[in-house]
């Protein structure tokens, strides 16, 4: 193996089996048959592995702290699920250290290294947008780190998650905008990586298809998060030919960018261009027209988050990765109701 030092994936991808196999086998793990123990252990001989010492001091001494990164602490959405996270923490005694990659990969690696350095007992993440690549979060799996994923996720077979069903959010908020009247409907999505954007994607996909509308990929962007980029897009769509009567953005921050471009050409909303975001930020009912949008159980996402990783973090039991699918809903508002529009009352 070279000087590298060998990690519990350089045994499990040697051998064809999952991390979590090889590190049960090392330990003797009654689930494990002994002829798989036995060819663990002879390659962990051969091979010359030995235990990360920092993981197993993680491992060993417990701080009552746990690290939590996400993509920043300004908007709502992260806001309320810190709030979840930090609720359920108090409740089993423990305290929350948080850190913004600030969508940085770079700045991720980083909070990753100093909330190590911290000695946290486990981690709770949301992925950057710019996160394209795991190996940072695969030495953390390794060592078995307790380590929970959510909204933004990645590795799905070996570490446990909390997120929304996005397909059936975004199926359902296709079809409202159908049921409005709306036949040329844009997706602004999010960076093509990224779990919330193919999930999402898919949804639109399949709200069109039940509808008998062709998914037409000239009607489909990606931006990378940001207003100057999501003001891009939308003056792209808007520039094409026919403008849609619809956008659905990845989230509300992109909506809330192309709302203000539409206005910018005296394009009235909903009555030339429809428009639904998604996460339901504060500001969706303080834009005017208010924003229809999906709303996230935010807050029940960080209890949820920190209730896997309590699970992960209990020596007693036998850690299983699951994933928990949370509902979200539909907010119908002014900005995609072209039916009876002016009648219409807030919500």
């Amino acid at each position: 193996m070279g000087r590298k030092r060998v990690s519990l994936k350089d045994i499990a991808n040697e051998l064809g089996v999952s991390i979590s196999t090889v590190s049960r086998g090392l330990k003797d793990h009654y689930d494990i048959s002994p002829e798989l123990k036995k060819k663990i252990k002879d390659l962990a001989e051969k091979w010359n592995y030995t235990p990360n010492p920092l993981a197993m001091g993680l491992l060993k001494q417990k701080t009552n702290t746990i690290g939590v990164i996400v993509p920043d602490i300004v908007t709502y959405f992260y806001a309320s699920i810190i709030s979840g996270i930090e609720s359920m923490a108090t409740e089993h005694g423990y305290y929350i250290v948080i850190a913004s990659s600030q969508e940085s990969i770079k700045k991720e690696k980083e909070n990753l290294r100093n909330l190590l350095d911290l000695r946290v007992d486990g981690l709770i993440v949301c992925l950057s947008q710019d996160t394209d690549t795991f190996e940072h979060f695969d030495e953390i799996i390794e060592e078995e780190i307790p380590l929970v994923f959510f909204d933004r996720i990645c590795r799905q077979q070996e570490v446990s998650s909390v997120i929304i069903d996005n397909v059936s959010a975004a199926k359902e908020l296709t079809i409202h905008l159908i049921q409005n009247g709306c036949k040329n409907i844009a997706h602004i999505a999010g960076p093509q990586h990224l779990n919330i954007s193919k999930e999402r994607i898919e949804g639109y996909k399949m709200g069109l298809n039940e509808c008998r509308l062709p998914y037409r990929p000239e009607l489909m962007v990606h931006c990378n998060l940001s207003i100057a980029d999501a003001a891009k897009v939308t003056n792209e769509l808007l520039d094409s030919n026919p403008v849609p009567d619809a956008i659905f953005g990845v989230n509300d921050t992109v909506i809330f960018s192309a709302m203000k471009e539409i206005k910018k050409r005296k394009l009235r909303v909903p009555e030339d261009v429809a428009l639904v975001g998604f996460t339901d930020e504060f500001h969706a009912t303080v834009v005017e027209p208010n924003l229809t949008a999906v709303t996230h159980p935010t807050f029940e996402m960080g209890r949820e988050a920190f209730s896997l990783l309590l699970e992960d973090m209990d020596e007693k039991k036998e850690n299983s990765v699951r994933q928990t699918v949370l509902q979200a809903k539909l907010i119908p508002r002014e900005s995609s109701l072209k039916i009876n529009y002016p009648s219409l009352s807030h919500k």
